[in-house]
């Protein structure tokens, strides 16, 4: 009998056969697939959306000639999950990564897996912040020592992980004639020293000590375009992983003072951090682990309005950095004749706080958190493919990996909790369309909650009308969004809403039920042998 190592080995080995018969439409098989990922980037933060400050001219022009789903949102926090959820087209509640570090369990296919059956050999430039499943190595093995893997299935044009981020890229500038600190992470962390007007604006409003065209974001950019430029297979798949708008809050010029704190939009938040704890222990917690632990710690980010507002600025000048650089990658698509056999994808893993209920980074039940943008410009010879559409139904991230097998007319695989969203693309809509969205975060590892291990976790539903979070082990939340769209008062205790309460309750209970983990549920072995029934995903 094989041992359980052996059996996910071969399991992964199985993900690379390629299919007996490929199922595509028509012409697909001269189809290139830009995937186009940015941390941390909120969803309403699109001049084509109508934000009243951050222009994005070059994403706003992708989005009009395609089209962008106003309502998507992300599936679970940090990045290693939420990114997991993207790759797998699964919840958490299945995929079970929890935290930047749990292993994605490699029985799971993939987006880069699903399209090396189609004949790509999908490329990265970037990270996907993947953990290894660590019963496929043997003891020792160097996959142990980071959390920061590469998603099975890809290869590598360029790893980024953070954990050491500043590495490549100050290889990079060294090539081009950059005096490179001793650590490089000074490099990545530092500002200009004594700035004019910091000290009015805050200090994330210095520069970083290097140009727009040696930053990491240009970085990133420049391992892409030579790909693209490369002779050599085709059709291909690329995915770009940008860091920014991602901490540090820390730009070039002239991305530092693109943006005036003045003109950010207002923050949301009660009139206090005191006022906002009294909203719910989690939140409580949450608020003083955030002031005086971790990377958004108030001794790095002060949270005096003028800081904050400055962080804002410069946060936004670091998302026209990025809209600038895909750009760059549009014109040469353009430039290089392949700009009308390439499927273009822009999305996020999650959102942040940025001063939203006095907050500045993530873990949160907030929807600046969950709330991402979703534009997909996907060509084809019959000129169906919307252009120019704003989608306000309800989208999630788990729909990007059905949307991009179904594009390229490919099997979807039955794990995915998501749906195709081609019909959207089509000017319709899919049948029986969801109503609401669902998050869901593990915080387990979390500092200063006395709850037990496994109870550390929240559940959110949130349609257009109310938002409820269910905790395993703490009062639940429920805000009315009519009434209330900053999610400042909490109605789950008031007598008035127990209905509601209920209601939103069996609605979460039903929508875990019918997303449970359905490996084999589809399988049936009877007298004529195993005989599966499919199961709708668009």
């Amino acid at each position: 009998m094989p041992g359980l190592i052996e059996k996910l080995q071969k399991a992964q080995q199985n993900h690379h056969e390629p299919k007996e018969k490929l199922i595509r439409g028509e012409n697909m098989e001269t189809k290139n697939l830009l995937f186009i990922t940015s941390d941390q980037w909120r969803g309403e933060c699109l001049s084509a959306l109508g934000h009243p400050t951050v222009k994005t001219p070059n994403l706003d022009a992708l989005a009009a000639d395609g089209v962008i789903f106003r309502n998507h949102f992300a599936q679970c926090t940090p990045c290693g999950p939420s990114r997991a959820s993207i790759f797998t087209g699964m919840y958490l509640q299945n995929h079970r990564s929890i935290e930047n570090g749990t292993p994605l369990d490699a029985r799971h296919t993939n987006v880069a897996l699903e399209f090396r059956k189609l004949g790509y050999d999908p490329a990265l430039v970037g990270y996907t912040d993947t953990t290894q499943d660590p019963r496929l190595y043997a003891a020792g093995d160097p996959v142990y020592k980071t959390y920061e893997g590469i998603l099975p299935g890809f290869h590598r044009v360029l790893a980024m992980p953070s954990e050491n981020f500043p590495e490549p890229w100050a290889e990079w500038l060294e090539e081009r004639g950059y005096k490179v600190p001793e650590d490089p992470r000074d490099l990545y962390y530092e500002s200009v020293k004594g700035y004019p007007g910091a000290e009015t604006r805050g200090k994330t409003y210095a520069p970083a000590p290097y140009s727009k065209e040696e930053s990491e974001t240009a970085f990133v950019t420049d391992k892409a375009k030579k790909f693209i430029r490369r002779p050599g297979h085709r059709p291909w798949f690329l995915h770009i992983s940008y860091l920014k708008p991602h901490r540090p809050y820390l730009a070039t010029e002239p991305y530092n003072g693109l943006y005036h704190p003045d003109d950010v939009p207002d923050f949301r938040r009660a009139p206090s951090a005191d006022e906002e704890a009294k909203q719910h222990p989690f939140l409580a917690n949450l608020l003083e682990q955030s002031l005086n632990k971790g990377y958004y710690r108030a001794s790095i980010y002060p949270r005096d309005e003028k800081s904050m507002r400055q962080v804002r600025a410069t946060y936004y000048g670091l998302m026209t950095e990025v809209d600038d650089n895909i750009g760059k990658l549009i014109a040469l698509l353009k430039e290089t004749g392949q700009y009308e056999n390439t499927v273009i994808v822009f999305a996020s893993d999650h959102g942040v706080q940025l001063g939203d209920h006095h907050l500045v980074g993530i873990g949160s039940y907030f929807d600046q958190t969950l709330h991402i943008p979703l534009i997909i410009r996907a060509p084809d010879e019959k000129m169906q493919m919307q252009r120019d559409r704003v989608v306000d139904a309800f989208t999630e991230n788990v729909d990007i990996l059905p949307t991009l097998l179904d594009i390229f007319g490919a099997d979807i695989p039955m794990q995915c909790d998501g749906r195709s969203l081609v019909p959207f693309l089509l000017g319709g809509a899919p049948k029986k369309w969801r109503t609401e969205v669902h998050w869901e975060t593990d915080f387990r590892y979390e500092e200063g909650l006395d709850i037990d291990f496994e109870a550390s976790c929240f559940n959110v539903i949130r349609d257009n009308h109310y938002k409820y979070v269910h905790f395993a082990a703490m009062p639940p939340l429920l805000f009315d969004l009519n009434n209330d769209p900053d999610e400042l008062h909490n109605l789950a205790g008031d007598p008035s809403y127990t209905e509601t309460v209920l209601k939103y309750t069996q609605k979460m209970l039903s929508w875990r039920m019918v997303n449970d983990e359905r490996t084999l549920s589809h399988i049936l072995v009877g007298p004529e042998g195993a005989t599966e029934r499919p199961r709708s995903l668009r």
